[in-house]
């Protein structure tokens, strides 16, 4: 425990700025990656276990894109459409089949997967380190914000990840397909008595919490160590947030994972051997506090 540096860290305006955007940054990722967790169980009914693997997924296809084109646009592109696309073929063939079964079997068989997806990327990519690098473009001097060290890169991807919070909540309140994808989370039977194609949603919801995950892999990738596994710790720390927040609430995935990056970012200066309890020692706080989450609904 150092309180003292903590203490310092909040009287000085360089070093709060620069932990609280190191704070954000940790907190947009979880954000992209938890959201796509939240949806999902919002609208299927199923907790994804796998969904770690499809942020791994994301990091290494924008790596392999941008090794082979040196577009940085295509590497973030290909690490999101990629992984949209195999969670649409993972849902269609894999987890059609466990809806409406036991939760234990959906478990089960999304924690195989984690093991054959980890051993299908060692297979591909092999089992050490791998590192992208930072776009050239990025490569330039970072920002000074009173004082704080803050690379133009974060800017990008916080900007990246507030757009993508502001057209998700968009289009599930105002547009059509929003408000179709939130009556088959309400009401499925209802829905499939009209005439729509549930399993065209649930296909359509899956690949999109794949391509959101993907999405914040591709932008990991040039400030994160790549290795077989690493979608791991990073679905803890998402169902953390989907808990503080509520599952199912999107403004809840946002406000959970800012928190949470901010434990993490200000908790690493004073309580450097137990910033990990912090986040688990809050998550027990809201939910003593308030079961649902934050932003959790009550079920009838």
């Amino acid at each position: 425990m150092d309180l003292d540096a903590l203490a310092s860290c909040l009287a000085s305006p360089a070093c709060l700025v620069t932990q609280t955007t190191s704070g954000l940054i940790i907190g947009m990722l979880l954000f992209l990656v938890a959201v796509g967790l939240t949806l999902i169980f919002g609208v299927l009914k199923v907790v994804n276990f796998s969904h770690g693997a499809f942020y791994m997924f994301g990091a290494y296809f924008a790596m392999t894109a941008y090794q082979f084109t040196g577009s940085f646009a295509l590497a973030i592109l290909s690490g999101a459409v990629g992984t949209a696309i195999l969670g649409l073929i993972f849902e269609r063939v894999f987890m059609s089949r466990v809806y409406g079964r036991d939760v234990l079997m959906q478990l089960l068989v999304c924690y195989a997967f984690v093991l054959i997806f980890d051993d299908v990327v060692r297979m591909i990519w092999g089992p050490e380190f791998r590192s992208m690098g930072m776009p050239a473009a990025f490569q330039v001097p970072p920002l000074f914000i009173a004082g704080g060290v803050v690379p133009p890169y974060y800017l990008l991807l916080i900007g990246v990840a507030l757009a993508a919070a502001v057209v998700l909540g968009l289009a599930l309140a105002r547009s059509r397909i929003g408000k179709v994808i939130r009556a088959a989370a309400h009401n499925p039977g209802m829905v499939s008595a009209l005439g729509i194609n549930t399993g065209l949603i649930y296909g359509g919801v899956f690949a999109l919490g794949g391509m959101l995950a993907g999405l914040a892999g591709a932008l990991a990738a040039p400030v994160r160590s790549l290795t077989p596994g690493m979608g791991f710790s990073v679905l803890i720390e998402s169902f953390i947030v989907t808990v503080i927040g509520g599952m199912g609430s999107i403004l809840g995935a946002l406000i959970g994972a800012l928190l949470i990056g901010l434990i993490r970012s200000f908790g690493s200066l004073g309580f450097p051997l137990f910033t990990e309890g912090l986040m688990y020692l809050f998550m027990v706080i809201v939910l003593v506090s308030r079961p649902t989450g934050l932003f959790g609904k009550e079920v009838a």
